[in-house]
């Protein structure tokens, strides 16, 4: 930091209004909840006394009250201190003080991951508005595929004329994609020049030349994916074969750039045998934190997912503004960025945003800061080797214990920011040898890697998992959000993506939960008591399987069969139950208001939290459980980025599409329609018994249900396109629901 700047960097703003209202809302609700518990625990007292009705589902029913108060509980430190961040980037140093940045991509399938998308992700990360010299782009191939390693070389032809055309302009989107179909490309002052318009024009054929390459290239994408291959890293920038040249530009250039004005690219592909258990995306990264530790050696890496392309440019300088701080930077671990997405419809059906996590972030920041998305975020090397244990005369042979056998690597940990690899991109044949064995299977063995450094190993979610750690040994994190996006990504748009994806996520979750560093049990003796609560929150999410399923079939059994479960509406604690009901709906409309999203959005997020809980927590947390006592194998799918037209065109609709897995839609579709039954029965024994004051709340939580989740009724019903819920799935559905309804009558017998 520039001392003689008196200026701050970056400032933080307490969202007051806000916190107030939330913590008021948790002081409230909190009250009502106690006063709901005293009614059920004298109301159960009395049952057990004179046997007046069956326990069992009155004991069901006030244990998912209580389960669902205690995650509800979990979520309150995320509302506690919501804050907001703003950095001022042009108050940072001149740029030959600004230190080094590696950018991490990672991609493994181009037949599900397109070339085309990758290749944007790649460029316009070389294209970041930062000092040139001072960028190396790595992208992980886990998939060994001739097709990304072919589409990078032409990415890295186009780039030759796309960075020195961004540069020159101030382009301010420099996704070429993004660039070519926004209005956006109207940016800068030159956009009315002739000059300006030629260029572009030239920039613009050569970006389609690109595609039709790319296009080319990718016809036998499926089959060039591998997974038995050795390592495979070149740097882009001078690698043909073995031998070290420049890639000829024969169409000439849009300036006089050369290699010295162009970052570092390099392609990685790690080996990979299967026999060998390669730790999915964790993995990867660590890899690319050795192999860019030998070649460039950046204090500070960016880590991206193939489809996030950085649209404002500007990203880096905002993260400076917290690193070259010396107040902050010392303790400052990541600096995380949001994600968005350009392929959200004005009907979220499927929560592509991802509301649901995003709204608790400034919470989170305002406590020790957020843990990490997955991707766009700005760590610190040093915070992830966890270096501050050893000293600088610590011998060799000791630190070869935590991070391998490779001397070069092991020199490059006390001499961060000491690039070995010019920017012409030579790599001498000593220093190729060591690249080559950071990236080979065997490294990591009798090591600390995905222990004690780098990205955790333990959970399909490295992610959190690496942020748990992380938090507990001390370092913070914060959350910038500006106005102008950084980044964007592409979406889920279909059901199968959204609840495979969420099965995946909730499943590593709970690996979590169930691990000795369990966040409620490791986290209170290492971190504060509200941010170690809140890390139980995001691992435990999945356990709302057990309230969803609780007050999902006990209630609407009960109302099938005439037994009412709660109080009268004669009686005063009906409207305690009512308020509880009403202030949850109420917070709900709130966050959704305070983060100017239309008022549909409450019914949308409803939907998915229900088809989460009924699905994907159902199947996560089965399998952690048959996890952790080594019935099952953890597995990692990769959502589709390839579109399909149909249902694209569906979900821009706001239109469900159900082509889903029966084991996942079964549950859903059999717990409506148990609803429905629930509902029809228990209103004709209201109006033939004349009960609507016993049975009234019962009847009321099947029609919210119904209502909620009419798309399943039309899915299964009323629709007749490619979309619907398949007869199958109805018919399964319906004969468990029959099954459900029948044996309901089992839990009466006490």
């Amino acid at each position: 930091m520039d001392m003689t700047n008196s200026l701050p960097l970056h400032k933080i703003h307490v969202r007051k209004g806000e916190m107030i209202a939330n913590r008021l809302h948790i002081l409230i609700q909190g009250i009502a909840l106690l006063a709901l518990f005293y009614y059920r625990a004298i109301t159960l007292s009395r049952i057990i006394r004179t046997k007046e009705s069956p326990i069992i589902p009155y004991i069901l029913i006030f244990g998912s009250e209580i389960f669902l108060t205690f995650m509800w509980f979990l979520h309150r430190p995320a509302k506690w201190r919501p804050v907001k961040r703003t950095p001022y980037p042009e108050r940072l140093p001149e740029d030959e003080k600004l230190p080094r940045i590696d950018v991490f991509v990672c991609t493994t399938d181009p037949s599900k991951e397109p070339s085309l998308g990758v290749m944007n992700t790649v460029i316009s990360a070389m294209a970041l508005d930062y000092p040139t010299k001072k960028i190396a782009v790595y992208l992980s191939d886990d998939g060994g595929s001739y097709v990304t390693y072919d589409a990078m070389k032409e990415a890295w032809k186009f780039a030759k004329w796309w960075i020195p055309f961004c540069k020159k302009y101030d382009v301010k989107v420099r996704c070429p994609e993004g660039y070519f179909t926004t209005a956006e490309s109207s940016f800068g002052e030159f956009t009315c020049s002739k000059e300006y318009l030629e260029e572009q024009k030239k920039i613009e054929t050569k970006y389609n030349e690109l595609k039709e390459a790319l296009e080319k290239n990718s016809v036998n994408a499926s089959s060039s994916v591998s997974r038995d291959h050795p390592q495979k890293i070149e740097v882009i920038n001078n690698a043909t074969g073995n031998k070290w040249e420049v890639i000829n530009n024969s169409s000439g250039s849009s300036s006089d750039s050369d290699n010295e004005e162009m970052p570092l690219l390099v392609y990685v592909a790690r080996e990979k045998k299967p026999s060998k258990f390669h730790n999915f995306k964790a993995g990867a990264i660590n890899v690319l934190l050795r192999v860019s530790a030998i070649i460039s050696n950046a204090p500070y890496f960016l880590v991206l997912d193939c489809d996030h392309y950085c649209s404002d440019p500007t990203s880096a300088r905002q993260a400076m503004c917290f690193y070259v701080d010396p107040e902050i930077s010392p303790k400052l671990a990541w600096v995380q960025f949001p994600q968005n997405f350009h392929s959200i419809s004005d009907h979220d059906i499927y929560d592509g945003r991802l509301h649901y996590y995003w709204k608790d972030y400034f919470g989170l920041d305002g406590l020790r800061g957020p843990n990490i998305a997955g991707c766009n975020f700005y760590m610190k090397r040093e915070a992830i080797y966890g270096t501050e244990k050893f000293q600088i005369d610590v011998k060799i042979n000791k630190v070869k214990k935590s991070f391998g056998s490779s001397k070069e690597f092991i020199k490059s940990i006390y001499k961060i920011n000491k690039p070995n690899v010019a920017s012409d991109g030579y790599v001498p044949d000593e220093l190729q040898k060591e690249i080559q064995l950071v990236a080979s299977c065997a490294y990591e063995n009798e090591t600390e890697w995905g222990k004690e450094l780098g990205f955790r190993y333990f959970s399909v979610a490295e992610d959190t998992m690496t942020s748990l750690m992380l938090h507990t040994k001390g370092w913070i994190s914060v959350l910038i959000d500006p106005t102008r996006k950084c980044f964007l990504g592409s979406c889920t748009t279909s059901l199968n993506d959204m609840l495979v994806q969420q099965t995946r996520w909730s499943f590593g979750l709970m690996q979590i939960a169930l691990s000795k560093v369990s966040p409620l049990i490791y986290g209170p003796l290492k971190m504060s008591p509200l941010q170690s609560i809140f890390y139980g929150s995001i691992s435990m999410d999945p356990l709302y399987v057990v309230p969803f399923y609780g007050l999902a079939l006990i209630p609407q059994i009960c109302l099938f069969y005439g037994v009412p479960l709660y109080p009268k509406v004669s009686d005063p604690f009906f409207f305690v139950f009512a308020f509880v009901f009403l202030s949850a709906q109420f917070q709900f409309l709130h966050d959704i208001i305070c983060n100017d999203d239309p008022i549909r959005t409450w019914l949308y997020e409803y939907r998915v939290w229900m088809m989460k809980s009924g699905a994907c927590y159902f199947y996560a947390t089965l399998n952690a459980i048959l996890d952790k006592i080594g019935m099952n194998e953890a597995d990692f799918s990769l959502t589709n980025k390839d579109i399909d037209n149909e249902q694209a065109q569906r979900y821009e609709k706001g239109i469900y599409d159900f082509q889903v897995s029966v084991r996942l839609l079964a549950p859903l579709c059999s717990l409506y329609i148990v609803n429905v039954v629930a509902f029809v029965i228990g209103i004709s024994r209201i109006f033939c018994c004349h009960s609507a004051n016993d049975l009234f709340a019962q009847a009321f939580i099947s029609l919210f249900g119904i209502i909620v989740n009419t798309h399943l009724l039309e899915g299964m019903i009323f629709r007749q396109d490619k979309g619907r819920v398949s007869s199958s799935t109805s018919l399964s559905s319906a004969m468990i629901s029959a099954v459900i309804l029948g044996f309901g009558s089992l839990i009466f017998i006490y």
